[in-house]
């Protein structure tokens, strides 16, 4: 098989590091790595198979110096913004995880699982891009149930863990609770969230929009659209919990046609990278916890609605790091390669 020269952009990041991990972990064809970040990181070194890599600046000119074929973009919207444009002109593809491109109509917005077919489109701009962390495990679940009985309406309340809002939230987290064993948690400062995190929960991801939902929210409806190429009525609440990784969701679904859920379990246990638990009588459902490390999206408490019976409940809940980001940006490489290949 053909290797590739591969540069991670962020990779000194919480996701960056994640998709070295999962480069190491499932032997991906590299023929060279390359961590890039700002001229803060510069210098500084990444372990990747028991090496320590030196971290080069990212410039407009390091693509073609180092001539990468498959960018890896984790640093956040201005910079994939200032740097894909560059890395696309020297000749490589770029894989985006921030939310710059999403909804660009000529940039493909991919989840493998749900629409492996929308990236040969990359060619227009050389960009594909990753979904939103809530967004991609969420379209996991739909998928296989859409095509089983006609998906009409989502509603879905998530419980987003502090790792969706980088390391600095997650370290006020620890810092909060720190300083409430000290009982000193009303001096504690928050600047990563708006309100205090630490025992508490808040009803607000990003900016609220005109129409009172927030942006986060807003990512889940117009993406959701875009990646299953189908209108589908859906309404989020995105809620921000003190945990610090892994995101939760609660799905009621509403279907056009009558639904089983003995036959829901069934058919999305068939689903890719799909795990049902699903037994609460043993206790046995979807935690965050689980989850840390995992390439998998975890479904359970799956459930018939009591009033109607085109209508299904469930619990989602995935590595939003990895199946949120990382992950799925390296299955989107690993299918590129593939599609090149064959």
């Amino acid at each position: 098989m053909r290797k590739f020269n591969l540069a991670v952009v962020g990779a000194n990041g919480a996701v960056g590091e994640e998709v070295l991990r999962i480069l190491e972990e499932i032997d991906f064809p590299l023929n060279k790595l390359v961590p890039l970040a700002s001229s803060r990181s510069a210098g500084k070194t990444v372990e990747f198979n028991g090496q320590d890599l030196v971290i080069k600046e990212l410039t407009n000119e390091i693509f073609e110096q180092e001539e990468i074929e498959i960018a890896i973009f984790s640093a956040g919207g201005s910079v994939s913004e200032a740097f894909a444009p560059a890395a696309v002109k020297a000749g490589a593809v770029v894989i985006d995880n921030t939310s710059h491109f999403r909804m660009d109509p000529k940039v493909p917005l991919v989840v493998p699982e749900v629409n492996p077919e929308d990236i040969a489109k990359w060619e227009e701009t050389g960009i594909i891009a990753n979904p939103n962390c809530s967004t991609i495990q969420m379209v996991q679940a739909l998928k296989p149930l859409d095509e089983a009985y006609d998906l009409v309406r989502v509603d879905v309340s998530t419980y987003q863990a502090t790792s969706g809002a980088g390391k600095s939230a997650m370290e006020e987290l620890v810092q909060q609770m720190q300083d409430f064993f000290a009982f000193k948690l009303d001096e504690s400062e928050h600047k990563a969230f708006n309100q205090q995190i630490a025992l508490n929960v808040i009803p607000q991801i990003d900016k609220f929009m005109d129409n009172g939902y927030t942006k986060e929210e807003m990512k889940m409806v117009n993406e959701t659209t875009k990646i299953m190429h189908k209108e589908i009525a859906l309404s989020a609440t995105c809620v921000r919990v003190p945990v610090l990784r892994g995101h939760s969701e609660a799905l009621t679904l509403t279907f056009d046609s009558e639904v089983n859920a003995t036959e829901a379990r069934e058919i999305l246990s068939k689903a890719p990278n799909i795990v049902i638990l699903d037994d609460p009588n043993a206790a046995v459902y979807p935690m965050p916890k689980d989850c840390i490390d995992r390439n998998e999206t975890f479904v359970g408490r799956i459930r018939e609605d009591n009033y109607s019976n085109n209508m299904l409940h469930m619990f989602v809940v995935a590595d939003n790091l990895r199946v949120g980001a990382a992950t799925n940006a390296v299955r989107i490489a690993q299918k590129f390669i593939e599609m090149q290949e064959a």
